[in-house]
């Protein structure tokens, strides 16, 4: 166990963020398996910006890589524009 106060302090910083950035991970994992179950084109169309402001914020803050989100919007976009 750390022996100093600043130590110690820095763990709680650390776990606190971690926690914080899981909670806003998962959501946007959880919103994009939900794009991607959808059958109908308008309501993927209509939940897509949703989702992408929920990937730019996590890479805006570096919770994920600003071309990961990249990469996950071009996916989605690309599932939308193949439903009938």
């Amino acid at each position: 166990m750390a022996n100093h106060k600043s130590s110690l302090k820095r763990i709680r910083q650390t776990n606190t963020k971690r926690l914080h950035n899981r909670y806003y991970a998962k959501t946007a994992r959880n919103a994009m398996r939900k794009l991607r179950a959808l059958e109908d084109k308008s309501e993927a169309q209509a939940l897509y910006p949703k989702v992408c402001s929920m990937l730019d914020k996590l890479a805006k803050k570096s919770i994920i890589h600003k071309n990961k989100a990249g990469n996950l919007k071009s996916k989605l976009a690309k599932h939308i524009s193949k439903l009938a």
